[in-house]
């Protein structure tokens, strides 16, 4: 199969039969063989009813209903573990995204070499008001420099393009479709593209994505990654060393203050009591930190090591 397009969605049953019908005349004019999944990330609406007639209609299109909203990383996942495609296309489901772009999107993959293409949506702006535009250019100037990935303007863009390979080896959850290439740069697949893009105006309902708790939640999922990618196999390393500073230096502090309180009695010059010093108090409390962070990290190792039911969703319905 050349392309596979997983389409997660959330109430937008006015525009799925519109975007399949965009969908499906591309394909049938490049002469691609084909599957559209789409995931129903929860709907409240009529969404699901819409793509179970599509799939009876036509044998290309597939669905996955979640029985409660899981949020647009889950749909990804479950979208990822089932297509067949050598292509894997992302796209959202407002009809925001052009499907004239697949083709290209393919020729970059399979003949260019990359692993993932991004799109570049360089007309958002119109349209959109400035507490979305410019969260949006802090948000992707701070991914581009904590994941090294610099020629990507929009990392947010869902509209992507994915060799086969890059979806079945890496694990999106959580909220971080927003770093699909810091992931799959991190699983080693390096060769990372942007493609500029056209953005249109949404046709039908409202954005499910609007509000700064979504650039504060973005900052501390890339906060989350960034930790994981360094440290996520090796906890130990981090809190293991904080705990071993902060011990060594309560000890040495601890020691000082007892070898003076030694030089002072042996001396004969009167010095208060070592438990009437703050700086006792400072030094216990900073071994007793030192150990607990090492504990940390000695316990998270073991988690690290265990945890393997992120990822399990509550599928109701599949066609």
């Amino acid at each position: 199969m050349d392309i596979s397009v997983v389409i997660p969605l959330y109430n937008e049953e006015e525009s799925i039969p519109e975007l399949y019908a965009w969908i499906s005349r591309v394909m049938k004019e490049h002469d691609f063989t084909y599957e559209v999944v789409f995931v129903n990330d929860g709907s409240t609406d009529g969404s699901w009813n819409v793509i179970e007639s599509l799939a009876k209609e036509d044998s290309h299109v597939h669905g996955i209903k979640f029985r409660r909203n899981y949020g647009k990383s889950p749909a990804l996942y479950c979208g990822f573990e089932i297509v067949q495609g050598d292509v894997i296309i992302t796209m959202d489901a407002d009809l925001q995204d052009s499907p004239d772009e697949i083709p290209e999107l393919y020729r970059m993959i399979k003949e260019d070499g990359y692993d993932l293409v991004s799109g570049y949506k360089q007309n958002r702006s119109q349209g959109d008001p400035l507490s979305k535009t410019i969260p949006t250019k802090l948000f992707n100037a701070t991914a581009r420099k904590v994941s090294g990935i610099h020629n990507l303007h929009d990392f947010n863009c869902g509209l992507k393009a994915y060799r086969h390979d890059v979806v079945k080896n890496i694990e999106v959850y959580g909220e971080m479709h927003r770093y699909m290439p810091y992931l799959a740069k991190n699983a080693g697949f390096e060769k990372i593209g942007e493609k500029p893009v056209h953005h249109q105006a949404r046709k039908f309902g409202k954005s499910k994505f609007m509000g700064w708790n979504r650039f504060v939640n973005g900052y501390l999922d890339l906060i989350t990654l960034w930790f994981l990618s360094t440290f996520g196999r090796k906890p130990m390393h981090v809190f293991g060393f904080l705990g071993s500073v902060m011990f060594f230096i309560g000890f040495v502090a601890s020691m000082i203050i007892g070898i003076d309180k030694l030089w002072a009695l042996s001396n004969g010059i009167p010095q208060r009591l070592v438990t009437d010093s703050p700086y006792f108090y400072i030094s216990l409390t900073m071994m007793i930190i030192g150990t607990q962070l090492f504990l940390a990290g000695f316990i998270a190792d073991l988690v690290s090591r265990t945890s393997n039911e992120r990822n399990k969703y509550q599928i109701e319905k599949w066609v």
